[in-house]
């Protein structure tokens, strides 16, 4: 198979491999090269008229373009404008079937009844001033108490330049994406530093904690020490005295939260690597379990296809306001709302904005949509289908948000590699096999065969969700927590001092 057709009523098919000028390929003469990912008009679309991908609109013509001929922007121009409108929902199947039977991984229970997936200390600092002396206690102390085998399996810290001259909701932003992290269950216990003289003030900020006080916390700034690192490493000590009672135990997976994301996307991000990844977000549903969606830019022109899964009014128009609301927040600031693919997106076959979230959106499958978060919100565990999350497509801010959101892990498929990692296991995707190849340093799994034609979607679709399962059971681990890149981003919207 050199080309694929989507959707029947497609107007272009997708190059699965590099296509020469002259070619003649299932019964379509190819004018001019088409490189793998790019996209093929199968018959003629005139100037004006819709060119059509997974079923939907993803632009118009900007000329008339012939059958064979390679269509991207020299010849395709965006078509989104306006805001969505409320009051059009409609009941519709939650996509949502019985398992072959109940699935579970080993994880750990909290008394507050969430489960985890790793027993680890995380060192969070309130203001980046002190990035250095929190990344230097979380590693005198990972020395002393994480052994193979023992049950603190790390202790990390997540450098950030926040916390300090910033104001109004931009301060709200960094406090609400740090203390949605130190509820992170895979934390049993958190130690707060903080400087002393930031905007970021300790005593406000752990009012944002649930039991700041309790046993899971230990807090203090560091101008108020003599010896900062020598008083974390001996919190981080006590605080692994507690951790220490958590065994892992058998979990239904009802309890398990993926965040789905995606990054360096190229032409077959739509039809490998996200299908993939949809696959196991409705494997998830059928047990109970939530996947989780951001990237919210990335749904402006598949709106649509989200909707259509609304499970009740209240979440149909949720997602409308939070759709307007971003669109909102690019003509704030007086951007164009289809700036985006990227550059290194066009490179790899993505035209339109639209094109880029119809295929985004497929990391969500079919399963309904039943939570809306705000950013910094937490989702409900057991609550099931997918829940759509505040928060932009840059891959260090949303990555960050789906981990304070409370996802366990995250699935982020690749086109082109990116080696981030979040405070969370971060399994990396590819969507072909020469990436896969090339830096297997970074990919975790290879979506690749389904394009190579060697294996199935579905057979994939089984073998990632084991991989998932023995991810969150602790008996594998990702790339990034091998290669000990665990990263966070804030989302920044506002004056520095």
């Amino acid at each position: 198979m050199r080309i694929l057709h989507i959707h029947p009523s497609d107007n272009v098919s997708v190059a699965l491999t590099l296509i020469t000028k002259g070619e003649l390929i299932d019964g379509i003469f190819i004018t001019s090269d088409i490189p793998a990912g790019h996209k093929i008009a199968i018959r003629p679309i005139a100037q004006g008229e819709p060119v059509l991908k997974y079923g939907y609109p993803i632009g118009v013509a900007k000329a008339t373009i012939a059958q064979g001929e390679h269509v991207h922007s020299h010849n395709m121009a965006s078509a989104l404008k306006g805001q969505l409108e409320k009051g059009g929902y409609q009941p519709h199947a939650n996509g949502i079937h019985q398992p072959a039977g109940p699935a579970t991984f080993e994880g750990y229970l909290r008394p507050n009844g969430l489960a985890a997936t790793r027993n680890e200390i995380w060192v969070i600092n309130t203001v980046g001033c002190i990035n250095h002396a929190a990344t230097q206690i979380a590693d005198k102390a990972g020395r002393l108490l994480v052994k193979e085998g023992g049950p603190i399996e790390g202790v990390h810290t997540f450098n950030h330049p926040f916390g300090c001259s910033q104001l109004g909701d931009d301060l709200k932003s960094t406090q609400i994406l740090l203390s949605s992290l130190a509820k992170h269950p895979n934390a049993a216990g958190v130690l707060l530093i903080g400087l002393g003289c930031e905007n970021n003030q300790m005593k406000e900020f752990v009012k944002l904690l649930d039991g700041a006080t309790d046993e899971r916390f230990r807090f203090f700034n560091a101008q108020d020490v003599e010896d900062e690192q020598e008083t974390g490493v001996k919190l981080v000590q006590e605080l692994a005295e507690y951790a220490s009672q958590f065994k892992r135990q058998t979990l239904p997976a009802s309890k398990l939260v993926l965040g789905m994301k995606c990054g360096g996307s190229d032409g077959l991000s739509g039809i490998t690597g996200n299908p993939l990844v949809g696959r196991i977000a409705d494997k998830l549903a059928d047990q109970g379990g939530v996947s989780i969606l951001t990237e919210v830019p990335e749904m402006f022109g598949a709106e649509k296809v989200l909707l259509d899964r609304a499970c009740s009014t209240t979440v149909y128009d949720s997602t409308i306001d939070l759709v307007n609301h971003f669109r909102d927040y690019f003509r704030k600031h007086n951007e164009p709302i289809d700036e985006n693919p990227s550059p290194g997106n066009k490179e790899g076959g993505i035209t339109t904005l639209a094109e880029k979230s119809l295929g985004c959106v497929q990391k969500g499958g079919s399963s309904p949509i039943k939570q809306v978060l705000a950013y910094g919100d937490q989702v409900q565990q057991g609550l099931g289908g997918i829940a759509l999350l505040d928060g932009p497509g840059n891959d260090g801010v949303s990555g960050s948000a789906l981990a304070a959101a409370g996802a366990h892990m995250v699935l982020f498929t690749t086109g082109r590699g990116n080696p981030m990692g979040f405070p969370i296991p971060t399994l990396k995707i590819s969507t072909n096999t020469p990436l896969a190849t090339r830096k297997s340093s970074w990919i975790d799994f290879n979506a690749g065969p389904v394009a190579d034609g060697t294996a199935t979607m579905e057979e994939l679709a089984n073998q990632l969700f084991d991989r998932v399962l023995d991810v969150a059971s602790g008996r594998k681990q990702t790339k990034n927590e091998i290669n000990g890149y665990r990263e966070i981003a804030i989302w920044k919207d506002g004056v520095t001092l």
